[in-house]
């Protein structure tokens, strides 16, 4: 049986998914054993890639989903939210 989870969340950042908060996330994603992706609209893409994050282009105030898929993906959707919620630990 597959474990799934599934967290919506606002990118709260004022220079949003830009590339150093795409690195945190990306980081993030590869300590769990779980695929992660970032949902936006339309467009998913692997949360492990710097570049497919960046290319979402997810500015302040944009709301995406965090879905993961394996063991520990409940755990790998609320670290990634917390690091969101928390601005990527940036003071903006």
């Amino acid at each position: 049986m597959t474990h799934t989870a599934r967290e919506t969340v606002t990118i709260r950042n004022k220079l949003g998914l830009h590339a150093r908060a795409a690195t945190k996330l990306a980081k993030l994603s590869h300590q769990f054993d779980a695929k992660v992706s970032i949902v936006q609209g339309e467009q998913t893409v692997d949360a492990s890639s710097v570049m497919c994050l960046l290319l979402l282009a997810s500015g302040q105030g944009k709301v995406i989903d965090v879905v993961a898929e394996g063991p520990e993906a409940e755990d790998a959707v609320a670290a990634i939210a917390a690091l969101i919620a928390a601005r990527f630990d940036e003071d903006q």
